[in-house]
């Protein structure tokens, strides 16, 4: 377990904010906060499912050329 850390607290703009160190980094982008009496918690959010993320692609508007027909080999058992 990693010991606990004294940090500064600091305004950024109207946000209240504090640097995260090091050895306290969350993995991607994103976070989950949340109060729980006095207590601040920050969590990773879980990675995306594949379907979450195609779900936001665009479609694409491009006409693809035919795929031919292949003659289909017998097989012999």
């Amino acid at each position: 377990m990693i010991p606990e850390r004294h940090v500064k607290l600091f305004k950024n703009g109207r946000n209240q904010a504090v640097q995260i160190p090091h050895e306290f980094e969350l993995p991607g982008e994103d976070a989950i906060m949340r109060k729980e009496g006095t207590r601040l918690i920050i969590e990773p959010t879980q990675p995306k499912s594949l379907l979450t993320v195609l779900s936001t692609l665009r479609p694409l508007d491009e006409e693809f050329s035919p795929i031919p027909e292949l003659p289909v080999d017998s097989v012999e058992w």
